[in-house]
């Protein structure tokens, strides 16, 4: 049986991971179903229901009409390092451009196959046939040599989501400094959510590496401030309200408080992997005019973007109790109220709350989640994998490619 957090902690051992053809490695080694339009998904489904705590997980987009942002996100998340093999599911008729997509996975050298619906002969024959081939590839995943893996090759991401007025005193913090500890060790790590960091753009802005990243980040947050504004309504819902914060300032810090203390060394938007170790904010909030709603819907398209950047794991710090976790790279539950906790312990991995009721410090936690990652590496799973969780969820949204100015330095 694979140990999980719910189990006592075991001592540091090398971690291992799987080899990619571009370098980097896995702490997973999946297969990934990719539905390519909404009428697409229940096959996909269907095919990965049986194999599902087998590491058969589900992605896709479920739009009938093309965006480059949906195509290059899809090409991201299928040649993941998480991920070993890829059928892609199409009804057939859909804008999706499938064969790109198809000859992507298959450069990155994993076994692609494309199941289109339509010619294969309708909803039963695919699932036969889809499930089959992914069996198959499991099988042949489940024998393949791991290699030794260190943590400067390690890419983790942070989200929060169900905040509350605990949130940005125990867990936010919590997490970042545990960024700290990573990103000393080399590892690159990722934060986002621009449109909660509304009022820390300035002091945000102090830490990057070059007055030129430093006006990025800046622009990246006002951007964000005039999205919500053409919208009338900003990232903050009635729920973290409920749980006792005022403003979008006051959530706001919070959310910053995810990011640690070291220098920030680039800005990313979704789809771009690290060029190297340190630490990174992500911009999750589209470019141009106000073309498709609300920019994440809900956390887990916000998880989405993060693994799709490369990350291997992501930190979800809440208060009010979250219970997702995602499909292709493992979610780390960090509960920042010790009474969410006390009622939710099966679906949290840390504790945080400990941190308010003087029971441990913030450097005892952010150590006690950057070794859960580091676990990770090891064979643990989360709590979010033991009970199923594989939520995904991808939408419309545009963006322009970033410019130097966004990573000093790379070349």
């Amino acid at each position: 049986m694979t140990p999980s957090f719910a189990e006592p902690s075991v001592a540091e051992a090398p971690m291992r991971g799987w080899l990619r053809q571009d370098g980097r490695k896995g702490i997973r080694n999946v297969v990934a179903v990719g539905y390519l339009v909404e009428c697409a998904h229940h096959v996909a489904r269907e095919i990965a229901a049986p194999l599902r705590e087998d590491g058969v997980h589900v992605i896709g987009f479920p739009g009938c009409y093309p965006n480059g942002y949906a195509q290059r996100m899809m090409e991201a998340l299928c040649t993941h390092p998480n991920v070993g093999a890829v059928l892609l599911v199409s009804l057939g008729c859909e804008a999706f451009d499938k064969y790109g997509l198809e000859r992507a996975v298959r450069a990155s050298g994993r076994p692609v196959k494309t199941l289109t619906i339509q010619a294969t002969g309708g909803t039963r024959a695919s699932i036969l046939e889809g499930r089959a081939w992914a069996a198959e590839q499991k099988r042949l995943l489940d024998a393949a040599p791991t290699v030794p893996m260190r943590v400067d090759e390690l890419v983790v991401g942070t989200v929060c989501g169900g905040s509350d007025g605990t949130s940005g005193i125990t867990g936010n913090p919590a997490a970042g400094r545990a960024f700290d500890m990573l990103v000393r060790e080399g590892a690159a790590c990722i934060f986002e959510e621009t449109g909660e960091l509304i009022g820390c753009e300035h002091i945000m802005a102090a830490r990057a590496v070059t007055p030129a990243l430093a006006a990025e980040l800046e622009a990246s947050v006002a951007k964000a401030a005039r999205y919500y504004a053409t919208l009338g309504y900003g990232s903050f819902a009635p729920g973290n309200a409920d749980g006792g914060l005022s403003t979008i300032e006051e959530k706001s810090m919070g959310a910053y408080a995810k990011s640690g203390a070291s220098p920030i060394c680039g800005l990313l938007k979704p789809a771009d992997v690290p060029p190297r170790g340190g630490l990174y904010l992500l911009d999750v909030v589209p470019d141009g005019e106000v073309r498709f709603g609300f920019p994440n819907i809900n956390d887990n398209a916000e998880i989405a973007e993060l693994i799709a950047c490369g990350s291997h794991a992501v930190l979800f710090v809440t208060g009010r109790g979250s219970v997702v976790g995602s499909a292709i790279s493992p979610v780390v539950k960090i509960c920042a109220n010790p009474e969410t906790y006390r009622r939710m312990s099966d679906d949290m991995d840390v504790d945080a709350g400990r941190i308010l009721e003087g029971r441990a410090g913030l450097d005892e936690v952010g150590r006690e989640i950057r070794d859960l990652v580091v676990g990770l590496g090891q064979g643990l799973k989360t709590r979010s994998e033991d009970l199923g969780h594989q939520e995904f969820i991808l939408t419309y949204k545009s963006f322009e490619p970033i410019g130097p100015a966004c990573l000093p330095g790379a070349a």
